[in-house]
């Protein structure tokens, strides 16, 4: 089977188990989707989830971000891991939102990157997310690991595997691909203990085959 088929026939069997696959981190804004993919770096969506609502509680809005002190984002966001960089980072990318857009998101991957602690993948992530443009590909370790698994990639480096996976995949499809991707590695493959035998795609996947033997 060609990658590009199968890509395809893995996407229309994870569309049938999943079809509510979505983004697992809490939030009600995109600009809250924004700090709260920004936090995700080296952790869990669901420590993520546990530390948000306080936040936004005290801090909804980038102009109230902006406002924040150092000390207490820090004290907030301490337990999602590299707590003093990603507290400087949400306060100086709040700051920048609040003066040069008024508080609103930009909607390109330029103007995205260009704030404090965003990079092609947080700015995926809201282009898809928040405003359903599909500009590109999140690739987070799920998505690395299965589009190995699958051999749709061969590389292990994010932005060759994000465009390995946009020159197979329909653009459409570009957002959910990740979060059927990011369920299947979190729910049926899981890295430490993969369950071939429950896969959908394990008649399929060049890896399920190959353990089978």
């Amino acid at each position: 089977m060609r990658k590009k088929q199968r890509i395809e026939e893995s996407l229309s069997r994870l569309k049938q188990k999943w079809p509510n696959a979505h983004c697992e981190l809490d939030h009600e804004t995109p600009f809250q989707l924004l700090i709260a993919t920004i936090l995700s770096a080296q952790c869990t969506d669901e420590r993520v989830n546990k530390v948000t609502p306080q936040l936004f509680a005290h801090y909804p809005t980038a102009q109230k971000m902006s406002e924040a002190t150092i000390e207490h984002l820090e004290q907030l966001v301490h337990s999602t891991g590299f707590f003093k960089n990603k507290a400087k980072n949400i306060k100086k990318c709040s700051l920048d939102l609040a003066i040069k857009y008024n508080g609103e998101l930009p909607q390109s991957i330029e103007e995205l990157t260009a704030l404090a602690g965003v990079g092609r993948k947080t700015a995926n992530v809201i282009l898809g997310n928040a405003f359903g443009i599909n500009e590109g590909i999140v690739v987070d370790t799920h998505v690395k690991r299965i589009s190995n698994l699958l051999k749709l990639t061969k590389s292990s480096n994010p932005e060759i595997i994000e465009r390995d996976l946009m020159k197979i995949t329909p653009q459409e499809d570009w957002t959910i691909l990740s979060h059927l991707f990011i369920f299947l590695g979190r729910r049926i493959c899981i890295a430490r203990r993969p369950q071939c035998d429950l896969c959908m795609l394990n008649d399929i996947c060049p890896s399920a085959k190959k353990s089978a033997k």
